[in-house]
């Protein structure tokens, strides 16, 4: 037992030893990069040149970096080094930026998978900005061509771009609860009306859609609801393939199952 718990020590050290110091950090990460001076080292990380002097030093009793003239340079055991914290440290940003907000993602409902998320822009309500989610999804909508989704509520201003730009053109999909369209046709009956009359707007119905997920032409993104009151909480998008993949057949899952609108439901 205590060999085992020293062989755990051993790397745990190691990565408080290069926690403790945010420039030990920026140094293996530039010579990861490509190989610098010392006087290179410093401007980057701007520590005094005592502090790159010890670095260095530790750095090479440790054989992650190797001295080529007057270059320092990572060895390859330094690469691995630094390509393992870097990972370590792009979980913990993302871990960070989704933990306030984690009980609000429908993870369980769509297998919300993290590693897609990783360079996600989340946007939340803050105070003295209420309206910061509408305002996102008016910008990817105002900047794409085309968009698929699906949702269990939403909120008027999204129907009003989202309406807008479906007459002038932006090629629609949607999947929606039938409670939400009889909804939408009392509040915004004439834009609704006209915007499926164009025939850029498909509404298909689903007793059963958990949250809400849209597909624009670059990106694709996820809110998060607070069940209780209905309120949007957060929404996620991101550009990463993988992502725009797993949105994908999402989508195709609660569409497989939508039966058409009934063009009689638009007589309000």
């Amino acid at each position: 037992m205590i060999v085992a718990v020293n062989r755990m020590n051993q790397p745990l050290d190691e990565i408080e030893f290069l926690a403790r110091s945010e420039h030990r950090v920026e140094v293996l990460s530039a010579l990861a990069e490509g190989p610098h001076n010392r006087a290179d080292l410093r401007v980057m990380t701007g520590a005094s040149s005592s502090t790159i002097r010890r670095t260095l030093n530790e750095f090479e009793d440790r054989c992650w970096i190797e001295r080529i003239e007057h270059r320092y340079e990572a060895t390859p055991l330094g690469m691995f080094v630094a390509e393992g914290l870097m990972a370590l440290l792009g979980r913990m940003e993302t871990e960070r930026t989704l933990r306030d907000v984690w009980r609000w993602l429908p993870i369980a409902e769509i297998e919300f998978d993290i590693e897609l998320f990783a360079d996600a822009v989340v946007t939340v309500p803050e105070f003295g900005s209420p309206d910061r989610i509408v305002s996102r999804f008016a910008e990817l909508v105002e900047k794409t061509e085309t968009l698929r989704g699906f949702t269990p509520t939403t909120v008027n201003s999204d129907m009003d771009v989202l309406f807008r730009n479906a007459i002038d053109g932006m090629e629609t999909e949607l999947v929606w609860p039938p409670g939400l369209i009889e909804t939408v046709l009392t509040s915004h009956p004439e834009q609704a009306s006209a915007a499926i009359a164009s025939g850029h707007l498909t509404v298909l119905l689903n007793d059963d859609i958990p949250c809400s997920c849209a597909i624009f032409d670059d990106r694709v993104g996820v809110a998060g609801y607070d069940h209780e009151t209905g309120h949007m909480r957060v929404a996620i998008d991101t550009d990463a393939p993988e992502a725009r993949r797993w949105a994908e057949n999402l989508y195709q899952h609660y569409r497989r199952d939508a039966r058409p609108l009934d063009p009689d439901a638009l007589v309000v």
